[in-house]
């Protein structure tokens, strides 16, 4: 987990610029069946003009991953063990 973590904070870091992070970042909360919602905006990174191609994958209720871009935000969800997932996923689209 730690890799992927610094992965995160590297993207995070790299779109900083002075007026980016006053207006933009990074979300995770958790959900109630339970699980984890990531959302990170990616408006004004160059990223909002990359396709996206939605994922979608569900092992079992406990293990699964949905993850999209809504109006500039990419929102991952997934089960409770999948937090890492779900980042993986973002990292793996932004080149990270």
């Amino acid at each position: 987990m730690t890799e992927v973590m610094r992965r995160l904070q590297a993207w995070y870091a790299g779109m900083c610029d002075g007026a980016w992070e006053h207006h933009h970042g990074i979300r995770i909360t958790t959900l109630d069946n339970p699980g984890w919602c990531v959302q990170i905006d990616v408006r004004d990174t160059g990223l909002e003009i990359d396709d996206f191609v939605a994922v979608s994958v569900a092992h079992s209720d406990d293990d699964w991953i949905v993850c999209e871009i809504k109006a500039g935000v990419f929102e991952g969800c997934g089960g409770a063990e999948n937090l890492v997932g779900i980042v993986e996923v973002f990292l793996d689209w932004a080149g990270m």
